[in-house]
Formats: structure tokens, C-alpha cells, sequence
């Protein structure tokens, strides 16, 4: 009976080891990190993601657990071997129990813990959530101390885990865009000819407030003006600069449909920060700098000199939608699903309906909105309105 009772003790000490050890990595583990192995398919990694989404909890359900079966299996081993023994004797196995109880199920597994967090509290995710379950309650044990911080804090790492979210999500989808889907079009380039002055392209770059601008020749892109280039030059009445051949670079070309985040990281490696996109007939079909890149990953980054551009806004019969607009930004507004077609933008789905070169106030029908062409420029469709038709309102 004693061999059997010291091995259920002993069996509770594991499983008190077990959980502090576990305890102490999940509260290594990042909730972003958690999100993305749950992407991966990483086992234990979801469940262990739901359970740092309350991390105030988690922590001490795991003590309060951890602490009651290292209290028991202690009691039991004690009350076993300091059987029949004398004062001074149960003393002493008290105090050996204790300290061994200490040192195998609560320091050493706290030790054990950080050497790999995450991989044990993805294995350990089992025991996890059941500890949380059983330990709850501990919060409820809690004085309510400063409830009004509390709920600031609550309210702060709700939004820290909504950007996390967010940016998780972005990285994502960043894996899976093509340079095609952020560069900025052909026809919204900003160049100057070949044959320019330099006091044209001072106009150009101050106007546009660009430190990079395409040279074109015969409608193609030959290389590239780094402003910066030209302070060096205006300072030397000997060598100054007389046109924009004498100050351009060479250009890089890329695919338009090459992998965003491979072109992230060569232009990180060479140190560019202004490519141009050429489509699969060698035309020139947009540019991409190192900024459009970054900011699909962390959002819209703007400076002194960018001037707030609204691609989507209310009106009173729908929305007036400038045609450059992602096509699922207007899914997400609309509340519709995204489609499935070759085009990214709203000017791009606009074509696709109409098969053909729209004019200016031919309407479209899509889904449960009526796309209205407001404004063309030369043959691109540049402005549409958008409104939701009887059939949506009824449903």
C-alpha cells in the first residue's frame, strides 16, 4: 500500500512539474508568434493562440493548479514515509519532501521552461487549456484594486492584439502579392524626356516633391534622375549640368508578375529604392518603390510632401470610388465577396463588364451594385460611382 500511495504521489509531482514548466513557457511565447504557427499548421499552436488571447487569465489558473497538486503529492509523500516516525523524525522527512518537492516540480521545471517555449507549450496544450478551465477562478479570488486601470489595460492590449492581428494578416497576404498589385500604373508616372532641362526636372521633382523621377525616351523608360545627384553639380558653374541625359542612371526592370516579397528583399540587397515594372511584352507598365512595398506590410506611410488622397468615399446615393482602388477595398465596403477575375482594380473590373472601352456615364452591373463610369481619362477609366441597386436593398 505505501509503494502504491508514494507512487501516486509521485505521479502528482510529475504532473505539477509538468504544468509549472508549461506555465512558464507559454508566458515566453508571443500571441503573434502563436498566429503565425497556427498558419503553418503547427500543432498546439491554435489552441495555445485562444489561450494568450486572455493572458491574464491563463497565468494564474496555471499557478493556482500547479500549486494545489505540488501541495498535495508533498502531503501524500510526507504522510507516507514520516509514518510511525518520531517528532524530530517528521520534521525532518517534512523538510527533505518539502525541499525535494521545491526543487524537482517548481524551480527546476521553471528552468525547463525557457529553454524551448514555444515547442513545450505547443506539446503541453492539453493540460494547458484544462488547467485554465479548472483555475479560473483564481481572478475571481482577486481584489478588484484599481478597476479603472484595469479596464484601460484590458482596452490597450485588446487593440495590441487587434494590430497584431493585423499586421499578421498582412504578411500574409504580402507572401502571395505580385508586383503588379502595388505598383503604381503606367499612367500615373510622373517622368521627364530624355532631352529635359535641368530646370524642367526642378520643376517636376519640387511640384511633385519626388527624389526620384523615370527618364523616358519615344515613350519607353531609359533610366533614372536621383535628384539628390544634382545638388552636388548646381554648385560647380564649370561642370553644371545642361540636360537630363547628363545626370540620369541606369534603371532596373522587374516583372510585373514577380513575388512582392522577393523584390522586397533584392532591393534591400542592392540597395534600390525605385524599380520599373514591365509587363510580359517587355512594355513599360508601372514603377514600384521600397516604400509601395513596406507599406502593404504596416499601412500607408506619408510625409511632408504627400498630400492626403481619399480612393473611396460616402455620398449620399452610394459611394464615388477613384478607379485605382483595389477592387476587394470595395468588397470590403460594400460587403460583398471578392471576385474572381484576372483585373486588381475597380477601373480594371469596369473594363472586364464592359469588354470593350467604356464612355463617360455608361452604367454596369455587378453583383448588387451599379458601377457608373464617371470620368475617363484618354482610355482608362479614372473615376466611377458606385451604388446598391433595389435587388441588394430588398435583401
Amino acid at each position: 500500500m505505501t509503494a502504491w500511495v508514494l507512487t501516486f504521489a509521485g505521479l502528482i509531482l510529475a504532473s505539477a512539474a509538468w504544468l509549472r514548466a508549461a506555465g512558464t513557457a507559454i508566458s515566453r511565447v508571443p500571441r503573434a508568434d502563436a498566429l503565425r504557427d497556427e498558419s503553418d499548421d503547427i500543432a498546439g499552436a491554435g489552441i495555445v493562440a485562444e489561450l494568450l488571447d486572455n493572458r491574464d487569465v491563463i497565468g494564474p489558473a496555471v499557478g493556482v493548479v500547479a500549486s494545489a497538486l505540488l501541495v498535495v503529492g508533498a502531503v501524500l509523500a510526507t504522510a507516507v514515509l514520516a509514518r510511525g516516525a518520531s517528532t524530530g523524525g517528521a520534521l525532518l522527512v517534512a523538510s527533505a519532501v518539502g525541499l525535494v518537492s521545491f526543487l524537482a516540480a517548481d524551480l527546476v521545471p521553471r528552468q525547463l521552461g525557457r529553454l524551448n517555449p514555444a515547442g513545450l507549450a505547443y506539446r503541453s496544450h492539453g493540460i494547458l487549456q484544462l488547467a485554465s478551465r479548472l483555475g479560473g477562478w483564481a481572478n475571481d479570488l482577486l481584489p478588484d484594486v484599481d478597476n479603472g486601470i484595469e479596464e484601460a489595460d484590458e482596452d490597450e492590449d485588446e487593440e495590441a492584439d487587434d494590430q497584431e492581428r493585423e499586421l499578421i494578416d498582412s504578411v500574409l497576404d504580402f507572401a502571395e502579392t505580385i508586383v503588379r498589385e502595388v505598383m503604381t500604373p503606367r499612367p500615373d508616372m510622373v517622368t521627364i524626356p530624355v532631352t529635359g532641362s535641368i530646370q524642367e526636372l526642378i520643376d517636376v521633382s519640387t511640384s511633385g516633391g519626388f527624389s526620384r523621377v523615370p527618364v523616358t525616351s519615344d515613350g519607353d523608360v531609359v533610366g533614372m534622375v536621383i535628384v539628390k545627384d544634382l545638388l552636388r553639380m548646381l554648385t560647380d558653374d564649370d561642370d553644371r549640368p545642361q540636360s537630363v541625359a547628363q545626370v540620369m542612371r541606369p534603371v532596373e526592370f522587374v516583372p510585373e508578375t514577380k513575388l512582392a516579397v522577393s523584390l522586397l528583399g533584392e532591393m534591400q540587397e542592392g540597395h534600390t529604392h525605385q524599380v520599373i515594372v514591365v509587363d510580359e511584352y517587355g512594355d513599360v507598365a508601372g514603377l514600384v518603390t521600397i516604400e509601395d512595398l513596406l507599406e502593404e506590410l504596416v499601412g500607408e506611410i506619408t510625409d511632408e510632401t504627400d498630400a492626403e488622397e481619399a480612393m473611396i468615399s460616402a455620398t449620399p446615393d452610394g459611394w464615388w470610388v477613384d478607379a485605382r482602388l483595389p477592387v476587394d477595398e470595395l468588397c470590403k465596403v460594400t460587403g460583398l465577396e471578392a471576385p474572381d477575375y484576372e483585373g486588381d482594380t475597380v477601373g480594371g473590373l469596369v473594363l472586364g463588364l464592359a469588354e470593350r472601352v467604356p464612355e463617360e456615364g455608361e452604367v454596369f452591373s455587378f453583383e448588387t451594385l451599379r458601377l457608373t463610369v464617371a470620368r475617363m481619362q484618354g482610355r482608362r477609366v479614372a473615376e466611377v460611382t458606385v451604388a446598391v441597386t433595389e435587388r441588394a436593398e430588398s435583401v
